[in-house]
């Protein structure tokens, strides 16, 4: 290791107390490929994410000018000592794309970009400028681009080219059109005064609800379905128009552009759940009959090179575009087909060559999402700046996970710090340098428990050492399925009308490459039907209020056991509501904005950190106040609400799926957004898990799981089996192969390539068989 003084070669991290951290030091070297490991919830990304890239981003947004700055979102310093030795960090994280449905892996990468500049110079006619065949820019005139001859254009007419957008008018560029059911939006027996809106949010008593009754268009104690025509019209399509209410000026708008703005123009999957199920029930989305779903004015379709528009290669898998995009043979648009190429191979490489240009970025994975930041940053010609990866194997199979191996070796053999959190034995066997946080989660994890090469970690004794090597046996005896639920002709996205049967009963097993059709066969195919209880890779959504007590409800028959043993109102006890501290207002924290410069949070002096008023602090249940019980770890409230004067059965049931899940260690009121990925996509099955249905679907459930933790998983998935339930599970990881009882395998390859079932039996065939990708890997995983 080199001498500590030398930050040439060596990143220095001195005294870092990020969240559990505690006061751990550790150096790491430059120019070399470092694995974080550890049990969920260790500190592995408070280290890596927290402290070294949180710090690494402040200190260059410290370099531009205070007016800048201004612009820029303000990041505290990490809680550390010392941190030398920081190079430029770029952080490639398993965050999703972002929801807005305009954005597509094309504008995404940068791609799209690139073929509208290539239409633009080669297309045939000729139509204008690149914004011509963007769907996110409307037409100046609203009717789509004008043909001119090339050459006969004057410099007038060019100019207004610029201004010619390729956006399809009839559904501004969405590709889809909604049809609104407007009973579901209100009960038209109703007044206005009688609150006739079943839209969420839209009550009397709150501003919407006076704004229509005060706007004077029409009269408010009349039935809507007596209103006039114009009326209706006001009612449903009025534009913008200023008005006074109540003394104030304010304006009103139809429900339906307002609901367009507020609700419409979003991703649904985006949306609240109370929101999206009203969105849901209200509105049909259909493809636009004018673009037929491309998005594109007819101007920008009519443009072809060879014969193929821009949105024909919008639609294409990207490892047949980068095909056609190498056989343009074009000297003056050299440059640009070679950048292009480069882009497309870099999806093919990375594994994601069975997307298209087209795919909305909200629809894809955590995985997916990563490794499309990651093409960005395979051709750059930057050199010593650390790359930070959030378990870059995520949603990889064996096969894939050796190709992501490659690219993180290569991007460390540019000269680069790459710096990556991992739970994958084989993504852990190519670090140069291994640190290894814990020895548990939560309070009694944090510290540096191992550092240095593979092989020493191996004899380490620490859980990741002990680990390593794990391989298991295939069971010796599978469960036989009561039933089976008939799938039939199932051809959503590249799957080729596929008929397979999954046995019901039991714990089965859905596996193949990423792109095969996993997803799109379970979740088209088996989600939507009745008594199905569906887990998907979405993420949740919360702010600093929320937490495991809150998300899981587990709040709700607690303040009404507060309430009911003190006698007072359950809303005490909410620091969201009445309870809340006023300094803080149920924060804990206040946070100082200090312009340019970093803000800064600091405990709430009012209550300490408590969130709560120092009166309702005085009322206790079972010898605690509100405060302490959201301070309990998950298994100390499970054994404090299991029986005595704190009893509490509705409680101990949510406890009890919280620690099942392994989360035991999770503090009740810890905000959701320290929690990590795989804690929160735990906190989800814990949820669920309490609901009523026949068929479980979990989708990737070892995600963020230590391997010490997958034997856990593994034993609920039997409890839930041998509680009666199905449990149907899309997966990579090979133990949970190793250990279901029917294997259904897709493929043989990804897209076009895949769709396809490669093997339906038992684990033990498969590896008998070793007929497909995923037996091969099966086959040399398990012990002989």
């Amino acid at each position: 290791m080199p001498h500590v003084a030398d930050t040439h070669e060596i990143i220095r991290v001195h005294g870092a107390r990020e969240n559990n951290l505690k006061d751990i030091s550790v150096e790491l070297p430059k120019r070399r490929l470092t694995v974080f490991t550890g049990v969920s919830g260790s500190g592995k990304s408070s280290l890596v994410f927290g402290t070294i890239a949180a710090e690494s981003q402040r200190l260059i947004n410290e370099t531009y000018s205070s007016f800048v700055q201004g612009f820029m979102p303000s990041l505290a310093r990490p809680d550390v000592d010392v941190l030398e030795g920081l190079t430029t960090a770029i952080i490639v994280d398993q965050q999703r794309m972002g929801a807005d449905p305009r954005s597509t892996v094309g504008t995404a990468t940068d791609a799209h970009a690139m073929l509208r500049i290539l239409y633009s110079r080669l297309g045939k006619p000729y139509i204008g400028g690149p914004g011509a065949f963007s769907f996110n820019v409307a037409s100046a005139s609203g009717s789509g681009a004008v043909t001119v001859e090339r050459g006969a254009a004057t410099r007038a007419a060019k100019a207004t080219f610029t201004r010619v957008g390729g956006m399809c008018p009839r559904c501004e560029g969405r590709g889809s059109v909604n049809d609104i059911d407007l009973a579901q939006l209100y009960d038209d027996s109703k007044s206005l005064r009688e609150g006739p809106f079943t839209v969420p949010g839209y009550s009397m008593d709150g501003w919407y609800g006076r704004i229509f009754v005060g706007c004077g268009f029409f009269d408010p104690d009349k039935p809507i379905r007596k209103f006039n025509k114009r009326e209706m019209h006001d009612l449903l399509y009025k534009e913008p128009t200023k008005i006074k209410v109540e003394g104030i000026n304010l304006t009103y708008e139809g429900l339906i552009p307002k609901l367009q703005k507020s609700m419409l123009s979003k991703d649904v999957d985006s949306l609240q759940p109370h929101i999206r199920a009203f969105v849901e029930r209200a509105v049909t989305f259909t493809t636009c009959p004018e673009c037929e779903g491309t998005r594109l004015a007819e101007g920008a379709r009519s443009v072809k090179i060879k014969g193929v528009s821009i949105a024909d290669v919008a639609r294409m898998q990207i490892s047949d575009l980068a095909v056609w995009v190498r056989d343009l043979k074009e000297p003056s648009v050299a440059p640009l087909l070679g950048k292009l190429s480069h882009t497309l191979n870099s999806f093919v490489e990375i594994g994601l060559g069975y997307l298209s240009l087209d795919r909305p970025s909200g629809t894809l994975s955590g995985g997916e999402s990563q490794r499309t930041k990651m093409i960005r940053h395979l051709g750059s010609a930057l050199t010593d700046v650390t790359y930070v990866f959030d378990e870059p194997t995520i949603g990889l199979h064996p096969h894939d996970i050796r190709r992501m191996n490659n690219l993180l070796l290569e991007l460390r053999d540019k000269g680069n710090t790459v710096l990556v959190v991992e739970h994958k034995p084989e993504a852990i066997e190519i670090a140069d340098h291994v640190v290894d946080l814990g020895p548990r989660a939560g309070t009694a994890g944090g510290q540096v428990v191992f550092e240095g090469t593979v092989k020493a970690l191996r004899s380490s004794g620490t859980l990741t050492g002990q680990h390593l090597d794990d391989r298991t046996s295939l069971k010796p005896q599978v469960r036989e399925a009561a039933e089976v639920l008939q799938i039939r002709g199932a051809d959503s996205n590249n799957l080729k009308t596929v008929d397979v049967d999954i046995p019901l009963g039991v714990l089965v097993v859905v596996t193949g490459v990423a792109g095969s059709g996993k997803s799109s066969l379970i979740h088209g195919s088996v989600a939507p039907l009745d008594d199905v209880v569906a887990i998907d890779q979405a993420p949740i959504r919360g702010s600093r209020r929320s937490n495991p007590a809150t998300y899981t409800g587990l709040l709700e028959p607690v303040r009404k056991a507060f309430a009911k043993a003190n006698g007072v109102k359950p809303a005490l006890f909410s620091a969201n509501s009445e309870g809340a501290c006023p300094g803080c207002n149920g924060a804990g924290v206040i946070y100082t904005d200090l312009a340019m410069m970093a803000g800064v949070a600091t405990p709430c002096e009012e209550c300490e950190g408590r969130r709560f008023q120092a009166s309702v602090l005085e009322y206790g249940f079972g010898g605690k106040n509100i405060s302490e019980v959201l301070a309990m770890p998950v298994a100390e409230a499970e054994r404090f609400f299991a029986d005595g004067e704190a009893k509490l059965p509705a409680a101990h049931k949510i406890l009890d799926r919280l620690r099942d899940v392994g989360l035991g260690y999770l503090s009740l009121g810890q905000p959701l957004t320290t929690l990590s990925g795989g804690e929160r996509q735990r906190l989800k099955l814990a949820t669920h898990m309490g609901e009523k249905g026949g068929v479980y679907i979990l989708d990737e459930p070892t995600t963020g799981l230590h391997l010490a933790d997958v034997e856990q998983l593994l034993g609920l998935l039997d409890r839930l089996v041998d509680s009666g339930k199905s449990v149907i599970v899309i997966e990579h990881h090979q133990a949970v192969m190793a250990h279901a009882d029917w294997i259904v395998d897709l493929g043989p390859g990804a897209g076009h390539d895949g769709g396809q079932i490669v093997f339906e039996g038992t684990p033990a065939e498969l590896v008998a068989a070793r007929s497909t990708l995923t037996g091969e890997h099966l086959a040399e995983y398990v012990k002989a």
